[in-house]
């Protein structure tokens, strides 16, 4: 199976290079690439079958610089992650043709496609890499691409200092890897991953803590999450909806992965994640629930998901330090199946609020309003999305964050600080599926209820079939998971395989559980669909008349009398002070008769205040304080190069 998952990436690769050469065919570029990308990526997830289902591990070796071997394999865990990058990416890429509709941007348009390309081939090889130098090289391809991907806009100063922050974390993030994998070679002496289990307790310890830093700044996790914020909103929506749901899921890949290969066991590997993913799930829906700004909003949303996901992995990493294999198989299974899960309705949100900002040219949520009724299936589908990700049943968020509150409660038959750290996952799971169905409920409501805002949200119109196809297709897989969830969850199961020494509870428990759950989603639908029909049913031959609303005693009620996004969310943001800080502009009435006045509230992240006031200004001031050591003169640089020599023979 590995020829064929390399022949898929050929494909793909030459799609890339078409799009490149034929970027004067405007037309005929996209569908071109839009086929063979599409061709490229079935054949790939053709290629997993096997793997998945642990019937064999295929591996591929060549040489490199005739120095270094790059090695490859594809074992369970590694075919689950390929999944998303092949099963989303085309559809993304098919959302681009109506998308990208501009003939004058061809030749951007073109580049922009040549290295989409190598941002899948990129994530592709990264679930596959099998040593340090593969995965070193292959990293790197996934972060660049990602980087010239986002500056699509490069003309707009935003987008500039987006994908310079965005550039800042993406490297910052590799050095804490690759200083991982240093470490760990310095003990080992090899290039294999295999030989990672062989490092002493106290230096797995270090190792892991360096690579959930710098997976999790890929991720996006608190605190490290402040470049979706800014790299979302810039990028191109089909774009941002790759990013966001697929990805940011090698960081997780990256850290499981890691936790695998360390074979370590100790408590304090589960501890450490199940903190930062409790953190980054409360802060991050916090967050999103007081943005105004849509894409920001679904940037912080990420967040919140990377937090469900290391919740659900830091509980299996408890459960299987604790000798508890029902608690570690269930919390690994939802982590995993959320990871599926996640990266359709989150591509799915992306790609309807991307189509949503196309047609009206405007970000701010407050400057929306009736977009269902224009955009009807955007909106249905987008609708969708909303549903899932607040983890509301019959849809597929639910499937995936039942089974990590299963494997939590198995979790309150332990003692100590298990059951304190289950409790608080408990708690914080509970707080987190609250706050996101209030964000969405928010999102939903002003966007695309009510009347337009403004002319530019009245004049909106159903985008083009390519676009359609994918958000149904994608609000479609989300109903079906929830409603047929067993080979889903198997499926996530399968790749437990690759987790030593965990072994996974028996497929007939997992088989009734999750039949039970197809049966609660299906009663739930049926009684859902019932109550519309019977709604039908009873107002059939009722007149139905349209009145305003009541208009809190002005005769003549505007748009602007109808909730905005500060006044619905305010009072949920409060509660969370001072972890989030909120600034109030008001300019005050100030005369008997007033003029204009202005009040304007706006959510800040910490972290990023904390990163920027008191790591970023403090350091650039100490490095312009430096600048007199480059003054142009030879001979002085000869005598740095000197003392550095010898400062370093002296330290070896």
């Amino acid at each position: 199976m590995m020829d064929t998952f390399l022949l898929s990436l050929t494909v793909l690769l030459a799609g890339g290079l078409f799009a490149l050469l034929t970027c004067k065919l405007f037309s005929l570029m996209k569908a071109g690439y839009i086929t063979i990308t599409a061709v490229g990526c079935m054949i790939g997830l053709y290629a997993i079958i096997g793997p998945l289902q642990g019937t064999e591990v295929t591996t591929y070796s060549i040489s490199w610089l005739q120095i270094f071997t790059l090695s490859f394999s594809i074992d369970p865990l590694s075919a689950f992650f390929l999944i998303p990058i092949f099963a989303i990416c085309p559809l993304a890429v098919l959302y681009s043709f109506h998308y990208m509709d501009k003939a004058e941007q061809r030749l951007r348009i073109g580049v922009n496609f040549f290295f989409l390309t190598f941002l899948i081939i990129g994530m592709a090889l990264v679930a596959t890499a099998d040593n340090i130098i593969s995965f070193a090289l292959v990293w790197e391809i996934m972060s660049l691409s990602s980087f010239l991907l986002v500056i699509y806009d490069y003309h707009e100063k935003e987008t500039r200092k987006a994908d310079y922050i965005y550039f800042i974390f993406a490297q910052a993030g590799a050095m804490f890897i690759f200083a991982s994998i240093a470490l760990a070679y310095s003990y080992t002496g090899s290039y294999s991953f295999s030989t990672f289990a062989v490092i002493p307790a106290n230096i797995k310890v270090i190792v892991f803590f360096l690579a959930l830093v710098g997976f999790g700044s890929k991720a996006g996790m608190f605190p490290l999450q402040m470049w979706l914020p800014h790299a979302h909103p810039a990028a191109p929506s089909n774009i941002s909806a790759m990013m966001s749901g697929v990805m940011i899921k090698m960081g997780i890949y990256g850290i499981i992965r890691f936790y695998a290969i360390l074979n370590a066991t100790e408590l304090v590997f589960g501890e450490m994640v199940l903190t930062f993913g409790m953190v980054s799930g409360i802060l991050g829906v916090v967050y999103a629930l007081g943005k105004n700004d849509l894409k920001k909003l679904l940037a912080y949303s990420s967040v919140e998901n990377i937090g469900i996901i290391l919740i659900g992995a830091g509980i299996g990493m408890i459960g299987l330090s604790s000798g508890n294999m029902a608690m570690a198989s269930f919390g690994f299974a939802g982590s995993l199946l959320h990871v599926l899960n996640h990266s359709i309705f989150k591509s799915l949100l992306f790609l309807g609020a991307g189509i949503v900002l196309k047609k009206t040219g405007v970000r701010q949520i407050d400057q929306l309003g009736g977009i269902l009724k224009r955009m009807p299936k955007t909106g249905s589908a987008f609708l969708t999305g909303s549903i899932s990700i607040s983890g509301l049943p019959p849809f597929n968020g639910f499937v995936s964050e039942f089974l990590i509150y299963y494997g939590a409660f198995q979790g309150l038959l332990l003692d100590g600080s298990p059951f304190i750290f289950t409790m608080l996952a408990i708690l914080s799971l509970s707080i987190i599926g609250g706050l996101a169905a209030t964000c969405f409920t928010k999102v939903v409501g002003i966007v695309f209820l009510g009347e337009p805002r403004t002319a530019k949200a009245a004049d909106a119109q159903e985008a083009g079939i390519t676009i359609t196809i994918p958000m149904t297709i994608m609000a479609v897989s989300c109903l079906v998971i929830g409603i047929f969830p067993t080979p889903f969850v198997q499926t996530a199961f399968m790749a437990l395989k690759s987790i030593k020494p965990l072994v996974p509870v028996g497929s007939e428990e997992v088989a009734v559980l999750t039949g039970n759950l197809a049966i609660a989603a299906r009663i739930f639908l049926a009684v859902f669909l019932f109550s519309m029909l019977l709604r039908k049913v009873l107002y059939l031959r009722k007149e139905i008349t349209h009145n305003p609303t009541w208009g809190c005693g002005f005769t003549q009620g505007t748009t602007r009398i109808q909730y905005t996004g500060t006044s619905y969310a305010m009072s949920v943001v409060d509660f969370f002070r001072p972890f989030v800080r909120v600034k109030t502009r008001y300019s005050g009435i100030k005369r008997i008769f007033p003029r204009q006045t202005t009040y304007n509230t706006s959510v800040e992240d910490i972290s990023e205040i904390a990163l920027v006031d008191h790591l970023a200004i403090p350091f650039l001031y100490f490095m312009r304080k430096l600048r007199w050591i480059q003054h142009g003169h030879i001979q002085l640089y000869i005598g740095y190069i000197i003392v550095a020599i010898v400062a370093l023979l002296l330290f070896v």
